[in-house]
């Protein structure tokens, strides 16, 4: 997939998905699918990132856009599908503070490969964009620069200066250039819209069932294995501690059932536990995010893997004792393999 944060070097013409997609769960899809181009219906994020997991995991990802692999469309057409969305996010834009976000750019740009997209086009959300007037932007930046042929938007998504642009307003200056548009309408399960921000709640609830749902996949977490301090080995349980992105959003702290992408070479997932939090019962400071393989045992420092959370076991507490700590850490594996050897699928 060809990353550029420029519309003089991105890939042109071009099928556009405009939005900011953070997450890319099952609404954002929705919006991404028009413009994709692909045999045998809409493609499954959740069984193409499993297939794409571990060689992202072994390969990573540049930090630059621009530097992304070039490769023909996936589909075989002279038209490029593309995602346009903006970085940073214009949220923490306007408000000056940082957001960190279920998708960072490396995951992102994974997730959205996955699916098919062929490019994604990052445009710098600076004092002018946030000051370009929303029929400029379509006419100059979309149509012009771009060279857009369709282009698909959420019907409830704004842009331009003060929101001043909507679904509407896009579809008929579009119309005036004969480029089709497709106004997805928002996505709603039992408890309404899916969006970003309930993703975020049922994530810092721990309601992990119902944030993978809205996801449409298991959240995902991806790091370096780094030295740590080794105490998981001296009571019997070591564990890889994970460098994560310092703009990743973190779930709630505790302990979950996961599995761990970028180890085996048949990119097979290892069943695994995972702790996300501060270790009280042995005076820890610092977030950490370790991760005990059940099945599994070798060297893992330097190595890139990705922690696919399947289910929230429990919070984080404090234990009287070291011994007490092992003890609750053996039932919490003996939880974890349960789990995942009665797993349905990756959401259940």
């Amino acid at each position: 997939m060809w990353i550029t944060s420029s519309p003089t070097s991105a890939k042109k013409p071009t099928k556009i998905a405009l939005g900011n997609f953070d997450g890319v769960h099952l609404g954002h899809q929705q919006v991404i699918e028009p413009v994709l181009t692909h045999k045998g219906g809409r493609p499954s994020l959740v069984l193409a990132e499993d297939m794409c997991l571990q060689a992202s995991a072994a390969s990573g990802y540049s930090n630059l856009p621009g530097s992304a692999k070039c490769e023909p469309p996936a589909s075989g057409f002279a038209e490029w599908a593309s995602v346009v969305t903006f970085f940073p996010h214009p949220k923490e834009f306007f408000s000056g503070h940082f957001r960190p976000l279920l998708t960072p750019l490396e995951e992102k740009s994974r997730q959205l490969a996955c699916l098919g997209v062929d490019q994604l086009i990052l445009l710098p959300f600076d004092a002018a964009m946030a000051n370009l007037d929303a029929t400029t932007f379509v006419e100059k930046l979309l149509i012009q620069d771009l060279q857009a042929t369709h282009i698909s938007i959420g019907s409830d998504f704004h842009f331009g200066k003060k929101r001043g642009g909507n679904a509407e307003l896009l579809c008929a200056i579009a119309t005036r250039y004969n480029i089709p548009v497709t106004i997805v309408p928002l996505q709603n399960d039992v408890d309404g819209r899916i969006s970003s921000s309930r993703i975020r709640q049922a994530l810092t609830d721990g309601e992990l069932a119902k944030a993978n749902q809205l996801l449409g996949r298991p959240y995902t977490l991806t790091g370096q294995v780094t030295l740590g301090q080794q105490l998981g080995r001296t009571i019997g349980f070591p564990t890889a501690n994970l460098k994560l992105p310092s703009d990743k959003f973190i779930p709630r702290q505790g302990v979950y059932s996961v599995k761990v992408f970028g180890i085996l070479p048949n990119q097979q997932p290892l069943p695994a536990v995972m702790n996300i939090g501060n270790r009280p019962t042995v005076a820890g400071q610092d977030l950490s995010a370790e991760v005990h393989l059940l099945d599994w045992a070798g060297d893992l420092y330097g190595e890139t893997l990705t922690i696919s959370l399947e289910s929230f076991i429990r919070p984080e507490q404090k234990f009287e004792s070291l011994d007490a700590l092992k003890k609750q850490i053996a039932k919490d594996c003996q939880t974890a393999k349960t789990r995942l050897e009665s797993q349905v699928s990756p959401v259940t």
